[in-house]
């Protein structure tokens, strides 16, 4: 299914400032690489598998794309109308789950760790989006939209403000990082780790801000804006090894739909066009430099000239 005209260069990919030319490739263009999903979000790469996870909310169901053969097929049903995913240290699929309010590992064996589901003895809202940090710890946000209604989870009171929260790696300890979020939603660590950076969804305008990371992870400093998202959408997002955000989009104008990219201090220097709006996306592939686009219906995928941070 193509998504532009199919020329090179791809005019689906759209320079805004001079330095995005140094992060595309001439002879790269957008490739549509499943559609069927009802909303696609949350994908993670499988590297000793050569395959793309991700989720597909409202048919509770997390699919696989097979790198070799181009195959697409259920990797779990039911996902508990699961939502972000990513790797943790080891290797193992650690992923958020909107029915259950939890968020929970797959270990070698295929069997359910459950690392998170309560606060302080009340029930988690719907966490979101999840990143692994080097000295094990999971963070993840935990909005409310799994139980605002019955489409991507059940309807239910929040017994918890929407926050984000840190595991530790080692004694499983829950901490909250940020408590003053209208709504977080995608999360990303810089290629570094120094600085953290987390999209407020539902203010207005929606926004990312950026928080230095202090005490060896512990501890967060007082955040400060990077992006103003003006009439666009900001959803999940992954770092490159340079610190750009490459960050799902859309809503809004058809125009906005895709993926926009931002340098570390929130500069707009590059657009990509999709025929749907972006929820999420993950760097693949042999060298991490093969970006994968969860949107709406579908999957998409793009080389580029960069690679993905570490831990995305």
């Amino acid at each position: 299914m193509p998504t532009s005209d199919r020329r090179y260069p791809d005019s689906a990919i759209r320079t805004l400032d001079p330095r995005f030319n140094a992060l595309r490739l001439p002879s790269s263009s957008v490739e549509c690489l499943y559609q069927g999903a009802r909303w696609s979000e949350g994908p993670v790469w499988f590297g000793d598998q050569r395959c793309v996870l991700w989720s597909d909310i409202p048919n509770n169901r997390i699919l696989r794309w097979d790198e070799e053969t181009g195959a697409v097929s259920e990797f779990r049903k039911p996902s508990n109308n699961a939502n972000g995913n990513t790797r943790d240290r080891e290797g193992r699929l650690v992923t958020c789950e909107h029915l259950t309010r939890r968020v929970t590992r797959t270990e070698y064996d295929g069997s359910i760790t459950v690392l998170a589901d309560q606060y302080g003895g009340k029930l988690l809202n719907s966490p979101n989006d999840v990143v692994v940090k080097s000295d094990g710890s999971i963070w993840f946000t935990d909005p409310t939209f799994g139980i605002n209604g019955f489409y991507e989870g059940e309807f239910a009171e929040p017994q918890l403000k929407p926050c984000v929260y840190r595991v530790d790696g080692q004694t499983g300890e829950i901490t909250v990082m940020i408590n003053d979020f209208i709504s977080p939603n995608g999360l990303a660590f810089s290629p570094d780790e120094s600085v953290l950076y987390v999209v407020e969804s539902r203010s207005a305008p929606r926004t990312i801000w950026a928080f230095n990371v202090l005490d060896g992870g512990r501890r967060l400093g007082e955040r400060r804006l990077i992006i103003d998202a003006g009439p666009g959408t900001p959803d999940g997002f992954r770092m490159d090894i340079h610190g750009n955000l490459w960050c799902g989009w859309g809503m809004g104008d058809a125009e906005l739909d895709g993926v926009h990219i931002f340098t570390a201090q929130g500069e707009a220097i590059g657009h990509i066009d999709l025929p749907e709006r972006c929820a999420n996306v993950c760097f693949g592939g042999k060298h991490r430099n093969r970006l994968f686009m969860a949107a709406s219906h579908g999957l998409y995928s793009l080389y580029v000239n960069t690679q993905g941070a570490k831990g995305g």
